[in-house]
């Protein structure tokens, strides 16, 4: 398994909707790659943290100005 194919999937991973065969290739690339072992940790401490949010939408201000960045760094 590749570390861009881990990635790829590492929300299936994390929801446990793999494969066995696919989720025990994702186990062993664990085993040897110190980055995507990070690239998880950093995942799930984002969902940990996502999840703390309140569940009221962002002030409309707010979500405009994340919009426009999001649009300039990733243009269609």
């Amino acid at each position: 398994m590749t570390c861009r194919a881990f990635t790829e999937a590492a929300t299936d991973y994390l929801e446990a909707n793999l494969r066995f065969t696919l989720w025990l290739h994702y186990e062993m690339h664990l085993g040897t790659c110190r980055g995507c072992r990070t690239y998880l940790r950093q995942m799930k401490q984002t969902v940990r943290v996502l999840g703390r949010l309140p569940a009221s939408p962002a002030p409309p201000a707010v979500r405009e100005v994340l919009l426009r960045r999001f649009r300039a760094q990733f243009p269609l």
